[in-house]
């Protein structure tokens, strides 16, 4: 029990240090430090690096498909839910602004190593693809869910690319209200199905 709790406690840090810092940029001195494990200890949970970005991917997929589901429940419609998605925008608008979109960079740095990860990372970006996409089907849009889907991706990684570089909240939150105005467009016209 004390070792999973121990192996969770360094996936954990592990992820966050890969987030403010990078993978390349972080060293198993740092998560050791950061965990305080002697060496030895460490090693008994994990022999390499990349064994730890592996355990990291695998927590920050865990994680993603917590927060989708709980948006499931909390929310009565796909509006609501695709809103939920928007507004993480905010909701992480600090650590954005400071290291940006926790899966985007993660993406882009191992597609520039050339990782052996760097698919497994992306399954983050397929992740809220497929969901996105659910809720635009049930929006209505079976034929182009998948089109909104990407659409809206795109647009939520432009915003955290630019909040990272300019560090304006402000912009945040006006791109945050755009992307809910175009949601907004996107549902359908309930007076459009009433028969005269």
């Amino acid at each position: 029990m004390v070792a999973a709790i121990t192996r969770q406690h360094i996936v954990e840090s592990a992820d966050r240090l890969f987030y403010e810092r990078g993978f390349e940029g972080t060293s198993f001195a740092d998560i050791a430090a950061v965990v305080g494990l002697s060496r030895g200890n460490f090693y008994y949970h994990f022999k390499m690096k990349d064994e730890i970005l592996e355990a990291v991917i695998a927590h920050r997929i865990s994680k993603t498909r917590a927060m989708l589901n709980s948006w499931e429940v909390e929310a009565n419609n796909p509006a609501d839910r695709i809103r939920s998605f928007i507004h993480i925008l905010i909701t992480n608008q600090t650590k954005i602004m400071a290291y940006g979109c926790p899966v985007g960079t993660l993406c882009n740095e191992l597609a520039k190593l050339d990782h052996i990860a760097k698919d497994r990372a992306a399954a983050l970006f397929t992740l809220f693809r497929d969901w996105l996409s659910r809720q635009f089907s049930a929006l209505g849009h079976e034929t182009d869910a998948d089109e909104l889907a990407m659409h809206i991706l795109m647009r939520s990684q432009g915003v955290a690319a630019l909040a990272t570089a300019f560090r304006d909240e402000a912009f945040v939150r006006r791109e945050v209200e755009d992307m809910c105005q175009w949601l907004a467009a996107q549902q359908p016209d309930p007076f459009t199905h009433i028969e005269t």
